[in-house]
């Protein structure tokens, strides 16, 4: 488990990148953390990694702190948004490096994926593209079985096709060593279907966190009309966290948490009713909302 408590970093002596912040990651999940360029998410998993020291506040990985801690670090491989490699080095010269580093890592592993990725893993990195340098940190990383696994800007650079393949390694990696990682993204289209929790970090600290399943199963859009003239008063029993109305159609955005909905509204004998989805993208709009943040001043 990691704990984040009262966590501040400012680069100088006024403006503070992450400010009394407060996060717990629980083990054998996938947490993403979504915000701005600047929001501060690079910072934070170089704090919880060690890169940089926290002005104040504790980061405790398995309730220990992991500074000069050789035992956590073994648990703990970070893939940074700015990638760095060697110069002249090859894949398999970095997983060299990382093999000298991590007393687990897996060199069969390398080659199996990078085989399967067709690439050449004793060709030069500096002569690769985007995506391909992307995927020998990542292969490297993976190769290295450790607990706890951070990933900057996860994706950046990679194809649609590479991307699920990374996604179903990730879930092997949970199933094998029951790892948890922590990703970040400004696209929250991009974590949608792999992640299990979310933060949004906004302003050095997070505003909005939450589990998926439990997003998406109690928040609904609700179309509607009744043969009457209606307005929200009308739906005062549901917890309503957007409404509008175009004509004798109103459109609800609920938060249902464990009540049946739908039958109250069936029992105002309605025209019209339909339960629409609603993507993760959109329930961050409406949750920022009844929070009275502008989703689209966060993202």
């Amino acid at each position: 488990m990691i704990e984040i408590k009262n966590l501040s970093k400012a680069f100088n002596d006024k403006d503070y990148v992450l400010e009394n912040l407060n996060c717990k990651i629980n083990d054998n999940a996938i947490y993403g953390l979504v915000g701005a360029n600047g929001a501060g998410k690079s910072t934070l998993l170089r704090l919880i990694n060690s890169i940089y020291t926290p002005d104040h506040g504790v980061i405790l990985i398995d309730h220990e702190n992991a500074y000069d801690n050789e035992a956590i670090k073994q648990e703990m491989v970070f893939v940074p948004d700015d990638l760095f490699f060697y110069p002249g080095y090859s894949l398999m010269d970095m997983a060299m490096y990382y093999e000298s580093l991590y007393h687990k890592f897996d060199m069969n592993y390398v080659i199996e994926i990078s085989t399967k990725l067709k690439l050449n893993p004793n060709a030069k990195i500096s002569s690769f593209s985007k995506g391909m340098k992307r995927q020998c940190a990542l292969i490297c990383a993976l190769a290295c079985n450790t607990k706890y696994l951070f990933f900057d800007e996860t994706f950046d650079g990679l194809d649609p096709v590479v991307r699920k393949f990374f996604k179903k390694l990730l879930a092997d990696a949970m199933s094998k060593n029951g790892a948890t990682i922590i990703m970040t993204s400004h696209n929250l289209r991009e974590l949608e279907d792999i992640c299990d929790n979310l933060g949004l970090l906004y302003k050095g600290n997070i505003l909005f966190e939450s589990d998926i399943d439990t997003l998406k199963t109690n928040m609904f859009k609700v179309q509607i009309s009744l043969k009457e003239d209606f307005d929200r008063k009308t739906f005062k029993k549901l917890k309503i966290l957007s409404y509008k109305k175009i004509g004798s159609v109103a459109t609800l955005i609920i938060n249902e948490e464990g009540k049946d909905s739908r039958k109250y509204l069936e029992s105002l004998n309605p025209m019209i009713l339909d339960y629409l989805p609603l993507t993760l993208e959109e329930v961050f709009i409406y949750q920022m909302e009844a929070l009275g943040y502008e989703f689209e001043n966060i993202l």
